[in-house]
């Protein structure tokens, strides 16, 4: 699209105005598909293209879709972000609302569960639809930043004409995503808002680091919720032979009996006790306790080799992996590495070694320990259908992959080589 990006930073902390006027004139060239000697930032470029193919209209307002009160209070309850405000507040209020600034915090999805900050700046956000409840997902309002950081799973800065639809260029926003520390799974995106003016090029850090804090609070808030459950668990352990374990709701292992540590078993969506089968574990009876389930083994389920894996990479933030056969049917959220290395074994069926994905994944074939200590985790929940030296999906099963309609969609927030390669044009599977 053009030459070197443009230095926002350096340029909008001596005159915000200037690289206001820069980033504009970059945007309407850009809009045109003309060449200009300046091109927006890596980050923002592929943004804007992502937004040009999906149809949004750069010129005109649209539809935030605001939620009822009610679902939003139940959406409030729901979200893992709620056992962290104190941390975002601590970390963002104090400064925003002295640089008139408003934090936002929204989740998964894109939607504005809690906003605060300074009065005046909240009434502007008002007018550009950032409200409660509004859905903020990139695809819906454009290059933003909540939408943003949430597609490419990292912090992102966007200012003044970085902003894809024009009403939102009087606008500075920074968000950093917000991920579960126990599977990376995306939890939502902390952004603090403001006039173009109030820009200031340490915000980013500033924002990242308080997103890291919160996810460094729900880690300990995990790992005593799992200590609270091993107390419960131990007098019933002790009770039991065979094999057994004490998980918490979401499968993450307090305590097992007779049988090696895992530290998860993955459970259904809507488990329920009774007999089933587990991937980790196999046939087995689920049990309800304070807190959390009682799993306790039977014979090893064997019904893998009709097994049907189904690979769902069609969305831009979210990618699971479903499984059915004879054992039964269950789905699993992927995170962002466990998308790409599943990807990558998906469609070369003979198998890869780890310094074949290592190179894939890194650009790095030495980098096969990081490449084996994901490939171990991603085996706790695809258990006997993921088989290794080298790595592969188990002979029999059959193996599909759903891909975005347009090629350059695949896994937007990987840098991946191989990935990114394949982004040119991916065959369906």
């Amino acid at each position: 699209m053009a030459n070197a990006p443009l230095d926002v930073n350096r340029i909008a902390a001596v005159d915000a105005a200037r690289a206001a006027r820069l980033l504009s004139e970059v945007r309407s060239a850009a809009l045109a598909g003309q060449r200009t000697s300046v091109a927006p930032r890596p980050v923002i470029e592929q943004s804007w293209e992502r937004m040009m193919r999906s149809g949004v209209d750069p010129e005109h307002g649209f539809s935030p879709g605001l939620l009822p009160r009610e679902e939003v209070e139940r959406r409030r309850e729901a979200s893992p972000l709620r056992h962290v405000l104190p941390v975002l507040r601590k970390g963002l209020l104090s400064v925003a609302d002295v640089a008139q600034h408003i934090m936002v915090v929204a989740d998964e999805d894109g939607r504005v569960l809690w906003r605060e900050g300074h009065p005046s700046v909240l009434r502007k956000a008002d007018g550009l639809g950032f409200e409660l409840g509004a859905d903020w997902r990139e695809d819906v309002v454009g290059t933003n930043g909540v939408g943003t950081p949430a597609v490419v799973r990292r912090p992102v800065q966007v200012f003044a004409s970085e902003h894809f639809v024009r009403s939102h260029t009087t606008w500075t926003c920074t968000g950093a995503p917000v991920t579960d520390p126990r599977d990376g799974r995306l939890l939502g995106v902390v952004d603090v808002s403001g006039p173009l003016e109030t820009m200031h090029p340490a915000t980013l850090a500033w924002v990242d680091s308080v997103a890291k804090l919160a996810e460094a609070r729900l880690r300990e808030l995990h790992l005593s919720a799992l200590e609270r459950l091993r107390a419960v668990a131990a007098p019933v352990l002790a009770r039991l032979g065979g094999r057994a374990a004490v998980v918490d709701q979401d499968g993450w292992t307090a305590a097992v009996t007779g049988m090696p540590y895992t530290p998860r078993i993955p459970l259904p969506k809507s488990v329920s006790p009774g007999r089933r089968w587990l991937p980790a574990v196999g046939l087995c009876s689920l049990e309800p306790l304070a807190g959390g389930w009682l799993v306790r083994a039977g014979e090893e389920a064997t019904a893998h080799g009709d097994a049907r894996i189904v690979l769902d990479l069609t969305r831009t933030r979210r990618w699971s992996v479903a499984v059915s056969g004879g054992a039964g049917s269950w789905s699993h959220e992927l995170s962002p590495r466990h998308a790409e290395l599943l990807y990558l074994l998906a469609v070369h069926p003979a198998g890869r070694s780890a310094a074949d994905l290592a190179e894939a994944v890194f650009g790095d074939p030495a980098r096969t320990v990081t490449v084996r200590a994901e490939m171990s985790r991603v085996r706790r929940y695809l258990g006997a259908l993921l088989e290794h030296r080298p790595y592969r999906f188990r002979e029999g099963a059959e193996v599909r992959v759903l891909l975005p309609e347009d090629p350059r969609d695949l896994l937007p927030h990987s840098t991946a080589p191989a990935v990114r390669r394949a982004g040119v044009s991916s065959p369906a599977l």
